[in-house]
């Protein structure tokens, strides 16, 4: 019996990830909660002919907190989306939204997974993190930020590059540091299978770089206004999801993924500091799944060159991020 929750499930992301997560067998109860149309949302799932029972809950309501109760697991896309002109570092409006979330969480279901997928995420997870230790319910290992959508890109971008489009979903690209712009590390040199015709060609390897870390930007021009990247971030999310559903509830082990965590999850972490050469207490890694979450936190690994100077500047940009979430002091309640 796994009890998951979204919350932002009326939104552009929190519709169709609730669509996909509803799929899962795994889950037998899925809750859905926003400030509006979720027991709409949730009467339309109800119909579908998987395991999982909906139910659809209000902000508003008095029950409201039935939503986050007995919760084994709980995706957050919840927040304002990205418009033109916007970067996800303008978004940390949605920081306000992520503290009453976390206390919420704390409050009924203080052993929950929790996956952060609301922008800017290099933000928000130590907003999540703060709120969580403050309520004394942290637990590192369960804390992720969903940063698997540059993964996704990596491949497809990758396969696209090299005039193999169909065949995105064969490639494996790491991608490292965090979730916004200059952050986002594609190693490419470490990409299975390799990608020579990319590595030994610097302008189309730029060309790539710039189109992985930038590639949200593709999406919200396209919309022109009308949103951001919605879709493929709820197929991210549901992949990342299932992912942490498998290794925690469906017994499968040696799952390496990338996410956006806290260093002090695990012991690894620290030779992660050594590895980026800085302190920072936040930063998406190879972590091995397992029961408790996060079992192993592993090295990045050898990088060329040019992957060493994006990680310098990543580490740079990542630091007053981190701080702005770790920092964040919610509005006093309106008396």
């Amino acid at each position: 019996m796994v009890k998951a929750v979204v919350c932002g499930a009326a939104g552009g992301i929190g519709q169709p990830l609730s669509l996909l997560l509803k799929l899962n067998p795994i889950v037998t109860e899925l809750a859905l909660y926003d400030v509006v149309n979720a027991v709409g949302v949730a009467a339309d799932l109800s119909h579908i002919a998987s395991p999982a029972q909906v139910t659809g809950y209000l902000a508003s309501q008095p029950d409201a907190d039935k939503a986050f109760q007995g919760a084994d697991i709980v995706v957050i896309p919840a927040g304002v989306p990205r418009k033109p002109g916007m970067t996800r570092d303008d978004l940390f409006v949605n920081a306000g939204i992520c503290n009453t979330l976390a206390n919420s969480i704390a409050k009924n279901a203080p052993n929950a997974f929790v996956l952060v997928i609301s922008n800017p995420v290099n933000s928000t997870v130590p907003v999540f993190a703060e709120a969580f230790k403050k309520a004394g319910t942290y637990d590192p290992k369960k804390l992720f930020g969903v940063s698997h959508l540059d993964v996704v890109r990596a491949s497809t971008f990758a396969a696209t590059a090299i005039g193999k489009p169909g065949d995105a979903d064969k490639y494996s690209i790491p991608v490292v540091g965090g979730h916004s712009g200059a952050t986002i590390l594609p190693l490419l040199s470490q990409a299975k299978p390799a990608i020579p015709e990319i590595l030994n060609d610097k302008e189309k390897r730029d060309a790539l770089v710039n189109r992985i870390q930038f590639g949200g930007d593709e999406v919200v021009k396209a919309k022109d206004g009308a949103g951001s990247a919605t879709l493929s971030m709820a197929q991210a999310g549901v992949e990342f999801t299932n992912h942490v559903l498998d290794a925690v509830f469906g017994g499968k082990k040696g799952k390496i993924v990338q996410s956006y965590i806290d260093l002090g999850a695990e012991a690894g972490g620290e030779g992660i500091k050594k590895e980026i050469g800085s302190d920072l207490a936040f930063f998406s890694v190879n972590i091995e799944l397992g029961p408790a979450g996060i079992e192993k936190i592993l090295p990045i690994g050898q990088i060329d060159d040019a992957e060493k100077a994006l990680l310098e500047a990543a580490v740079k940009e990542l630091g007053p991020s981190i701080e702005k979430g770790v920092s964040f002091q919610p509005a006093p309640p309106k008396l």
